[in-house]
């Protein structure tokens, strides 16, 4: 399972960069690179939404290592 948590990482660290581009500079990323809500801006923007809910789970084994 370590190779799906990186990939929801990484998913989640660009949601968050796209994000704060968004927030400071009224300019999103995913929008910009894959159009106005195409099937693949779609896409990226549900990978990173499950890979946000995905990424809760760390939570819990967080608690389980200490």
């Amino acid at each position: 399972m370590k190779v799906i948590d990186y990939i929801a990482l990484v998913l989640v660290i660009i949601g968050a960069i796209n994000w704060g581009l968004i927030g400071f500079f009224q300019f999103d990323l995913v929008r910009f690179i894959f159009g106005n809500m195409t099937i693949l801006a779609r896409i990226v923007y549900a990978l990173v939404g499950i890979s946000g809910l995905y990424a809760l789970s760390y939570f819990g084994r967080l608690k389980n290592d200490m």
